[in-house]
């Protein structure tokens, strides 16, 4: 049950995951601190580039048209218009039920990508610009699924033990688990002194933060684990794919922004 890595090996990919941070982070953190056509455009990129991945992962055909129609989706939210941001997501989504390979389960894994894909770059942007202080809700979001990432990381292979979800992820371990959970709730502890509210309120959401990113990146190391690949992708060194580094994040910008939507007073209760 314990992580058998070399220890000279545990940490053999962090130079490449460190230069990918490096240009990765900056480019999000400016789209999110500019917003509306800058987020868009940064959510369009970026959903064009998951749906070829996805397309790729799940042998779903017409990936470049699907990719741009991910494109499209994300640029048509400046325009804050629903009948068209839907009109584009059900076009995409039966073009590629339809055209996936006959079978119940590939034509739901291809109709499953849209909603995923979609689902996560729509959740980023109604997170930074919903009636909330929506600037300081998405980068406050965004550090805490990295100090999330970085703690699970860093004691998961300086400690290894016990497998989380060995058939998902081998490579999880509990005491990375933990120390991501305990590092979220410390982020909200001085997430609370910056906005001067309440600590409690900050310390849960950030525990919640931790499981939900986590449970994001477990989510789609399933989804490789089934359709059997190793990385969605290889345009990030140290990393594999994009949809490989944004799980996490997508998985908590879609419930961080349904949490805000549908919780009264939570975002006054978070300085928000």
């Amino acid at each position: 049950m314990g992580d058998w890595t070399p220890a000279e090996r545990r940490f053999s990919e962090l130079p490449a995951r460190l230069v990918s941070a490096f240009i990765l982070i900056p480019m999000a953190l400016a789209a999110v601190w500019m917003g509306g056509w800058w987020l868009a455009a940064a959510c369009a990129i970026f959903a064009t580039i998951m749906m070829l991945e996805w397309c790729a992962m799940s042998a779903t055909p017409h990936h470049y048209l699907l990719a741009g129609l991910g494109g499209l989706f994300a640029l048509s939210f400046p325009f804050e218009n629903l009948s068209v941001a839907l009109a584009i997501g059900i076009a995409a989504f039966s073009l590629a039920a339809l055209s996936a390979r006959a079978g119940v389960r590939t034509r739901i894994a291809a109709g499953f990508g849209i909603i995923y894909v979609f689902g996560m770059v729509a959740g980023l942007y109604h997170l930074r610009e919903g009636p909330w202080e929506g600037r300081s809700a998405a980068l406050y979001f965004m550090s805490f699924v990295w100090a999330s990432d970085a703690a699970a990381y860093f004691f998961g292979r300086t400690f290894g033990g016990p497998k989380l979800l060995p058939r998902e992820s081998p490579n999880k371990t509990w005491s990375g688990a933990i120390a991501a959970v305990i590092a979220c709730a410390i982020c909200g502890y001085f997430a609370a002194m910056i906005e001067d509210v309440d600590p409690l309120v900050w310390i849960v959401s950030g525990v919640a933060i931790s499981i939900v990113a986590q449970s994001g990146d477990l989510f789609e190391s399933g989804l490789k684990r089934r359709f059997k690949v190793k990385d969605s992708g290889k345009i990030l060194p140290g990393h594999g794919g994009l949809l490989d580094r944004v799980d996490g994040l997508g998985a908590v910008s879609i419930a961080g922004s349904l949490a805000l939507s549908a919780i009264p007073g939570l975002a006054a209760s978070l300085g928000l």
